[in-house]
């Protein structure tokens, strides 16, 4: 097939159905859009929770032990596979917390030195709220540990709060995706009607249905690259322009892997290929279609 004939039909079709290219091209401009915004917000939101799973520390308090007993518990706990980071806190340490943080109604206790040594453990941001029980099942079970605390309940609602999230923005990402298709597929299905003669005379003069197909494929394509070009445009200057001046809280938003291209990338990428899809899907079935039924 001549490049040149390809190209011109693909454009050619966008002009014989222009309110339903319309409608196809906002469609998968708004969905692009909404999975733009979607990425962006979601990506750091998860880095939001990310980090207040990172402040969850486990506690464990030491009997009164010696500094060989106190070393072997150091090097046992950071051996473990979840464990990113630990600080041991001494006696005289955690006196000196007490008073900073109770001030002079805490001297007089403090000065006791009751509080016991401690390991204060911070567990990777990958760990599971499972597997951070079993370190503290394990670490409690050493000889020389008094006591573990961690906060159960936090970690467990981050982590069931992280899971919806990503439900939620997973269905309703589909959900767009979806009804877009579905709009390119119907603006190509007119496309093949307002053709269905030319289509039946170019099938009885031997023509192939990957021949007739190739420039609806290409009209879907060129409905991606409008609709992605022009929403990784408004995502771009919305999250870098737009939101840094007027929304300064949120301002500091990150970009996904931390440049701006992925994202705006994938938007493209994203459109082309969702039209893509429609346009084939359609052409595949109704082009196949009109020649049963010239048949």
């Amino acid at each position: 097939m001549s490049l040149g004939y390809m190209l011109k039909e693909g454009f050619a079709g966008l002009k014989r159905a222009r309110l339903a290219a319309f409608t196809s091209i906002f469609s998968l401009f708004v969905a692009v859009l909404l999975i733009g915004v979607l990425t962006r917000v979601g990506f750091n939101a998860y880095e939001v929770s990310q980090m207040l799973k990172q402040q969850v520390e486990v506690e464990v308090f030491l009997e009164n032990v010696d500094e060989q007993t106190t070393n072997e518990l150091q090097q046992r706990i950071g051996e473990e596979p979840i464990v990113a980071e630990m600080n041991y806190i001494s006696r005289d340490s955690a006196s000196k917390v007490f008073r900073e943080e109770f001030g002079m109604g805490g001297e007089a206790l403090a000065d006791l030195n009751f509080l016991p040594a401690s390991f204060r453990v911070l567990v990777s941001d990958e760990a599971s709220v499972a597997q951070v029980d079993s370190l503290v099942q394990v670490i409690n079970d050493y000889r020389g540990v008094d006591e573990v605390r961690f906060n159960l309940a936090l970690l467990e609602l981050l982590e069931r709060r992280t899971e919806q999230l990503v439900l939620i923005g997973a269905a309703i990402g589909l959900f767009i995706l979806f009804v877009a298709i579905i709009l390119v597929f119907n603006t190509i299905r007119l496309t093949i009607y307002a053709k269905r003669d030319l289509i039946r005379a170019m099938k009885l003069v031997g023509a192939t249905n990957g021949f007739i197909r190739r420039p609806f494929l290409l009209e879907g394509v060129v409905q991606g690259v409008i609709a992605g070009g022009l929403a990784a445009g408004l995502v771009y200057l919305l999250f870098d322009w737009i939101v840094p001046i007027y929304f300064t809280q949120i301002g500091v938003l990150s970009w996904p892997f931390g440049e701006w291209y992925y994202l705006i990338g994938g938007i493209v990428l994203l459109a082309i290929i969702m039209g893509w899809w429609g346009s084939r899907w359609a052409a595949r079935k109704f082009i196949r279609e009109t020649t049963v039924y010239t048949q």
